[in-house]
């Protein structure tokens, strides 16, 4: 195997663990939790930051698996899933978290000029892109698949993400309480 396929599937890692922290700050952010610390306006720009680092990573990730010329992915298998004739599910899982991801980019470019409530619909595309991306790395992985760590660093992931997504679940939206009255009348 190539320099390229290692660095293939380690910036693949580290675009899960970066995508989700976004997923993790997302979730909490949702809640428009703010501090004299950490206003909404910092959150805000650190979530959209960790996001464009996050798309680097995974830009790496799959130019590298496409330039590598080991497994034989084409760039079509990118985005039409599976098509791919390495690991065709697995792939074309990975081409779908993708998709989702496009389309919550796309939507987050034209935010000023979409309405807000469509914005958040497709926005909600990461949470569904997130686990595809989660099983596309564990079902593609290989034998790194099965190394302790990488075993421990996706249990992480996956403990992370649904602690901050089931916060998030149990948690009253502050414009919304103001608005039913049930915070003294904010």
């Amino acid at each position: 195997m190539s320099a390229l396929w290692y660095v293939s599937r380690a910036t693949g890692l580290a675009a899960l663990v970066l995508f989700t922290a976004v997923v993790v700050l997302g979730a909490i952010s949702s809640a428009r939790l703010a501090s004299p610390r950490w206003p909404r306006f910092a959150v805000a720009a650190f979530h959209r930051n960790l996001s464009l680092i996050t798309l680097a990573f995974l830009a790496v990730h799959i130019a590298t698996a496409i330039i590598d010329t080991y497994a034989g992915i084409r760039w079509i298998s990118v985005v039409i899933p599976f098509v791919s004739a390495y690991h065709p599910v697995s792939l074309g899982i990975g081409a779908v978290a993708f998709d989702l991801l496009v389309a919550v980019v796309v939507s987050s470019l034209l935010r000023p000029r979409i309405n807000a409530k469509v914005w958040k619909a497709v926005h909600w595309a990461a949470y569904l892109s997130w686990p595809a991306a989660v099983v596309h790395g564990f079902e593609i992985g290989g034998a790194d698949s099965r190394l302790g760590w990488v075993r421990v660093l996706l249990v992480a992931c996956v403990l992370a993400a649904a602690a901050a997504v089931g916060w998030r679940a149990t948690v009253r939206h502050p414009d919304t309480e103001a608005r039913r009255g049930t915070l003294g009348g904010l």
